[in-house]
């Protein structure tokens, strides 16, 4: 009799406890969506009426529903960075959808560096940012330029469009480098890069940018429901100055413009030192928030 009285009063508890729970927590658990029959990236169709085609975007799919903090974090971010980045794609005529290599290099975050020493929203290794024209040293790195390094990234994807021919091949380049694509595709006489037997992380990677699209496109049908207003914004700066002189004391520079130093650097990641010595008297454009 206790026993059953006991066992009573804990279902009754626990009961009590689910509906005291606040509203976000009594939401049920999501679930990600289904493989859709195609999907539209930068001016051509991908069809999924394959079923390695649709195995693989399904588990990228998965992946974007269920890493809940970075994928939280990459919608907030991206209100900012997309706004920054799509006015500079579409300026050097690369289609809007590659902003999503953003999402899959760096997590939409400028301050990106990866363990083999990539950086910037885009991922530039140093020798090929160099390759590209941005300057790379101890006082200065536009891989953290978001200007500079769009531009750098659109060079290269436009580079590959004309080798190419279609942007999945691009964005595989993009991942593995022209070179691995280029000899896959002569080896295994094929065109595109959907259609090669790649290294895993290159094989995900394509897959993983369509992903992108849709959680970016329809977060909602992931289980995410953040507002624009949640989102982090795009705030035009108070003052943008070309300089094409030394600056000895960023510190001082940045008082004298009535900001902190931390602001500053956080509106300029690519001062990486507390001067500019800037021998060559190089024009540089610096942003006050």
């Amino acid at each position: 009799m206790r026993k059953a009285l006991l066992t009573l009063l804990l279902a009754a508890s626990s009961l009590l406890c689910i509906h005291a729970q606040p509203a976000w927590m009594q939401t049920q658990h999501p679930h990600a969506p289904a493989v859709p029959e195609y999907i539209a990236f930068a001016g051509d169709t991908i069809r999924f009426d394959r079923t390695d085609f649709q195995e693989r975007l399904d588990k990228e799919l998965i992946s974007f529903t269920y890493m809940h903090s970075n994928s939280t974090l990459m919608l907030k971010r991206s209100k900012r960075y997309f706004a920054m980045v799509v006015p500079i794609l579409r300026q050097q005529g690369v289609p809007e959808d590659l902003k999503y290599l953003m999402a899959i290099e760096s997590n939409v975050d400028p301050k990106a560096l990866s363990v083999a020493g990539a950086a910037g929203l885009w991922q530039f290794m140093k020798g090929t940012a160099q390759s590209y024209g941005l300057q790379v040293d101890s006082e200065v790195d536009e891989r953290y330029n978001i200007e500079k390094e769009t531009v750098a990234a659109c060079q290269y994807l436009k580079e590959a469009y004309r080798k190419y021919g279609d942007w999945m091949t691009v964005a595989a380049s993009y991942n593995a480098g022209q070179g691995g694509i280029s000899r896959r595709r002569e080896t295994q006489k094929q065109k595109s890069a959907l259609d090669l037997w790649l290294p895993e992380e290159t094989s995900r990677y394509m897959f993983r940018i369509l992903a992108a699209k849709m959680f970016f496109e329809n977060p909602t049908a992931f289980g995410f429901n953040i507002p624009m207003s949640e989102r982090y914004p795009y705030v035009e700066p108070k003052n943008v100055i070309t300089v094409n002189y030394a600056i000895p004391s960023l510190v001082d520079f940045a008082l004298e413009h009535g900001v902190t130093y931390a602001r500053l650097k956080e509106a300029n990641l690519w001062l990486r030192d507390e001067k500019l010595t800037n021998k060559g008297n190089k024009s540089y454009k610096i942003v006050i928030p």
